[in-house]
This record gives C-alpha cells, structure tokens and sequence, in this order.
C-alpha cells in the first residue's frame, strides 16, 4: 500500500477504500481557530456531550486577533472557557498559527488531525493524516463521531533532484498547481515520494502540504523518515516518531514527476493561485508592499534564510516589508540567535505571531499597489483592497524584491546565506493551556455579540422560488462570506454577517434574497473553493438558500452545504447551466422524495422557468439521512450514542 491508504486503512470504521465510495475513518486529533472555533463550539455544545473524545483537541487564537472593540475578545473568553469546560486544549493569543504550532508541538506520524481549517493538511509533512472541514464536522469528530469521505485516488508526486541555491519549497509547489490548477487535486490525495524528499526538511514539506489545499485536494502526505525524526527530536518529541513509509510495490492512480534541480523562483499572479509564471519572465514590476509569513512561510528557516538575505542591507524606501513569525517558538528563536535584530535594522515591521495580513486582518495595500505575499491565496479582495495586485512568492523572492523595490529573481541577486538550524530549541508551552481534569464547575462566558446560529429544518413537499444571482467559475468563499479586519470580528453573529453574503458579487444580494424569502443560487465550476469556512453556507441558510445549482462543487464547501441542509445540485448539461438566468422561477417537486431517490443514483429534476432540468445530487444513503433531517446537527443529536 503506499502511505495515503496506510493511514486510512489504520483509521478506518467504515466502508472500503474503493476509489469514490464512501468510507469513514477515526479522528484521533482536531483543531480550531478563532474564525472558525466559535461556531464549531457553539455546535458542540448544541449536541449535549460533556468532554470530548479524541485524543488531543486544541482550540487556537490566530486569526482575529485586532482588538478595536470587545468582539473578538469576548469570543476568545468563550472559546478560552468552553475549551477548559469540555477537556479541549487552548493555544492562547500570541502563541502562534495554528498550523504551525500544531506541527512543532503535537503533530505524531500516523495519527489523523482533523480540523476546521482548509489548511490543516499541513501536518501532513510530519506523516499525518491531515484534512480540513468545516466546524460541524470536527464538532461531531470532537464528540467521537467518525469523520465521512469519499475515498480519494493517490497521486504520487514523485521528487528527484535537489533544489539549487535560492530557489524554494514554494516554488515546487507553485510548479504543481501551475501544472494541475486549482481544480487538479479534487478528490484526490497527493502523496511525495522520490529520492528528492528526503533532501527536504519538515519546514519545507509543510510549505509544500499546506499549500497542496490550493489544488482542492484533500490532503497531502509525506513519508515520516529520519528528517521527520530530526524535526521532532529537535523539539524534544522523539517519542512521538515512528517511521511511516509506502510499500515498494504501492499502486497509485496518478502520477506526476518533478525534478527539483530544474525548477526556478515562481510566482502566482493575480488572481489565483495557479496563475503561475516564472519570476524571471515577469521580474521589474515596481513592488509596494512586501509581507512574509502565514501558516505557509513563517517557520524558523523561513525567517532565518530572509533574515540572512537583509542581513547589512535596507527595505527599499517606497516598500513596506511586514514579517509575521508563525509561532511564539519561533520568534523566541530569531530572538536568542540575534537574527530578529537583522530584521529590525533592515527595517521590517515585525508583526505578532498570527495570520494577521494573510486573512485581510491589517495590511491592506494601497490603492492599485503591487504586494508580494508568501501567503497561499491571493483571491480578488482577499488582501483588503480590491484594487491591489497580489503575487504569491518565496521567501527568497520576497526579501530580495524587498530591497531592490521591484519583483526580482534571487538568482540573481548573490549566494544563499547560510544558516544553522539549533540542534534543540528551546521549549516553552506556558501559551499552551491544558485543560483541567474535570470541567464541570467552570462557566462558559458568552459575550453580546454571540448569537444563535440558524438552523435549517427538514425539507418538506416542492421546494421553489427565484435564481437570485447567477455566478462563473471558481467562485470562493471569500465571494460567499467576505474575511476581512471588519468583518471577522462577527463570525459568530451570523445574522449580522448575511447582510454581507456575495457581496464582492453583487452587494445587493442579501437583501434580494430577504425581499424574496430565499431562493436558489446558480453558479459555474468549483462553487466554494478555498477556506473550509462554515459561514458560506451558514449565512445563505440564514438568507433562505433552499439548493445551489452548479457545474461543479469544491469539497469542502460541498460538505458544508449538506451539513446546514442546503442541497448542492450539480448541472449535467451545461446548456441548462446557460439558459439559467438570475430572477428566473425554479422549482424542485417533492423534494424529499427526489432525495432520497438520489441516493439510488436517479437524477433530481428541477425546472428552471418550467423547463424541467435533470440535474445530478451525488449523495450517499447517509447524506440522505443527513438531508431529510435538515442537516448534519439534527442528524447527529438523532443519531447520538451516550
């Protein structure tokens, strides 16, 4: 077998791992965020369950994090107090990106993480099983309730060579989704393997896994060799390594060959991940603003080899260069070695260890400015100015373009700065709060701005009404529920939020669809990709959204629309998608029974102004049940084993 099906065959509680079916595999550990973590806990709670069951739970602080009024604080109480009353450990404000200090403090090779993030598979470098979800469904796995899948295929991505001087991780995985899009990975895992792995550390593996959710795949998995038990030992964890390997013999569905020697700094371009060209082709474009770090670039050899490159030298004037850390560890490190005094007198703005500028929490570009980010995403709007051209680069590229004040290859620009990597780090989890050993006395403090989250109902007889908006391809779920520094301060006010629903779309969305008492959404090609956000389908559930026909759906979202009650309709004809038009009348009849026919394989009709339409609801006899019972909540506290 090779590592992927390893994993799951280990976890695995339910189905067979044929390619498609459904199966459902044991969660051993999960994570939260701040953004996310409010509504998932709010969700817990709605199902009754006093502790948690896996075996390590962490909620984490790391995304909204500024402070301008008393939301985000409030809802670091609840979650710091829910955490503690449940048995759910809690990484406090300043300790790092989730991602990161999941990686360095808890990560064991093969152990399955889920959690309520579209970037969880990062700890896919340390030989994890890794996947993001939305927050019901890590509620439910928190609960001890299995998390369900379509099995994935494999693809190997097969490493040789060695990457040359100044050229980075990011660039190979920048080279992939420029080779496999955006829409390249769904449905799949992608596995590494080659003699080129092992000349990558952890830091670099995880660069490469958490950006592997840019290509819609469900995770990414590396081996756990000799370089992972360095990673951990380095940490003080050797005890949770265990080496993790494929089978000579593993069969793959796809493959794909790299040679790291041949690769060169990559960028992607506005507006999309995959909108990749090689820096040397497009280098001299004038670069306002610089910003290094995120949950994809902010480990310590990240910062060490940029602190190397600005060592003696100065930020360009016109350039704003920002450096986050990606943990407490990490900036403690860059402290004690002297390398964070080289960034300071360089002339950066060293930010607190926190997503910060990667989620639009500060750091908006000017206007029409050019930013160079070592982020993942850099969707239309993302960055907090809807006029900025946002390019996705190394950290290399970054620091290098930092100084010359425009987009420049580091090729070219001198030797890699050499570096030393502490054969021990120094350790210190004081932001790390374990929770105690019985919670029961303690009380969950709710703040004002913490209101009940809807909740859809079963579907009863016809469902019908107006198209509200008709969408292209790829839209996100920063189109469907904004993320930016005014907004994320009220995720766990969804009725305040809805107001904002599509908004980058057509602002006069929400009150369309509150005018009309709901209706449907019709859109293009991989509906939904990006963050596992809950919020974009929580806020069209609040809105009235009864179904979203679409050409196609990204997995995360798909899951989160089921999970809330809203059906995601699939178009078999594009000529039905095209003669679909906003205001136009649609109409499912008998909903409930073409629901569960639909579990038998037989096409759901809907007519789209009295033209019946045979569209395709791809759902197993558990996605049913979840459905008719007007979604995963309702399905779960049904369904519940005390």
């Amino acid at each position: 077998m090779n590592i992927a099906q390893k994993l799951i065959k280990s976890h695995l509680v339910h189905g067979d791992m044929t390619p498609g079916g459904e199966i459902a595999i044991r969660i051993d550990q999960t994570l939260t965020q701040d953004s996310t973590g409010t509504m998932a806990y709010l969700q817990f709670e709605a199902m009754g369950i006093d502790r948690v069951k896996t075996k390590r739970s962490v909620a984490y602080i790391d995304h909204n994090m500024l402070q301008s009024g008393s939301e985000n604080a409030d809802d670091h109480k609840y979650i710091r107090t829910v955490a503690a009353k449940h048995g759910i450990w809690f990484s406090r404000p300043g300790n790092g990106i989730c991602h990161q200090v999941q990686l360095e403090r808890f990560s064991v090779p093969g152990q399955t993480l889920l959690g309520s993030d579209s970037h969880t598979p990062t700890c896919g470098a340390a030989g994890m099983l890794a996947i993001g979800a939305g927050g019901l469904d890590v509620a439910v796995a928190m609960g001890g309730g299995a998390y369900y899948l379509a099995m994935p295929r494999v693809c190997r991505v097969y490493l040789t060579g060695e990457l040359n001087k100044m050229v980075a991780a990011k660039d190979v995985i920048l080279e992939l989704l420029r080779r496999m899009s955006v829409k390249g990975g769904v449905g799949k895992i992608i596995e590494y393997a080659g003699p080129g792995v092992k000349t990558l550390s952890v830091p670099e593996r995880a660069t490469i896994a958490n950006m592997g959710a840019e290509l819609g795949a469900t995770t990414t998995v590396f081996p756990s060799d000799e370089r992972t038990y360095e990673f951990l030992a380095a940490r003080g964890r050797e005890a949770d390594w265990s080496p993790l390997c494929a089978d000579a013999d593993a069969v793959y569905d796809e493959e794909v060959e790299i040679d790291l020697s041949s690769l060169h700094p990559m960028a992607a371009q506005h507006h999309s991940p995959d909108n990749v060209a090689p820096v040397a082709e497009i280098a001299g474009i004038k670069v306002d603003q610089v910003c290094i770090g995120s949950c994809t670039n902010s480990s310590f050899c990240d910062l060490m080899r940029v602190a190397g490159i600005l060592d003696g030298r100065h930020v360009a004037p016109d350039v704003s260069l920002t450096i986050s850390p990606g943990s407490r560890q990490v900036l403690k490190a860059l402290a004690m070695n002297g390398a964070l005094a080289k960034l300071v007198a360089a002339g950066a703005r060293v930010l607190e260890c926190a997503c910060g500028p990667c989620i639009g929490m500060g750091q908006a570009p000017a206007t029409n400015a050019v930013s160079l980010r070592t982020f993942n995403r850099n969707f239309y709007g993302r960055s907090g100015t809807p006029s900025a051209s946002v390019y996705l680069v190394s950290p290399e590229t970054a620091a290098v373009s930092a100084v010359t004040g425009v987009l420049t290859d580091p090729e070219t620009y001198g030797a890699e700065p050499p570096y030393d990597v502490p054969e021990r780090f120094t350790i210190d989890d004081g932001m790390l709060i374990a929770p105690p050993a019985d919670g029961g006395g303690i009380e969950v403090v709710r703040g004002p701005n913490i209101k009940p989250f809807p909740r859809a109902s079963a579907p009863a007889g016809t469902l019908s009404g107006e198209a509200l908006i008709k969408l292209g391809d790829n839209i996100t779920t920063d189109h469907i529920m904004p993320s930016n520094a005014k907004l994320l301060p009220f995720r766990s006010n969804v009725p305040f939020l809805a107001n904002f629903c599509l908004a980058p779309c057509d602002e006069g969305f929400a009150a369309r669809a509150l005018e009309k008492g709901g209706g449907f959404i019709v859109a293009g090609e991989n509906y939904g990709q990006g963050s596992s956000r809950e919020h974009a389908a929580l806020a069209p559930l609040y809105l009235g959204v009864k179904a979203v026909l679409a050409k196609s759906f990204a997995r995360i979202h798909r899951a989160n629309l089921m999970n809330n009650g809203i059906l995601p309709l699939e178009f078999t004809d594009d000529a039905d998608y095209d003669a679909a038009c906003e205001g136009c009348s649609v109409e499912i009849e008998d909903a409930p029974a073409q629901i569960a026919a639909a579990a038998e394989g037989a096409p759901v009709v809907v007519k789209i102004n009295g033209r019946p339409a045979g569209m395709k609801l791809d759902i197993t006899p558990r996605q049913r049940d979840i459905l008719l019972a007007g979604g995963l909540l309702n399905y779960t506290r049904e369904h519940r084993e005390d």
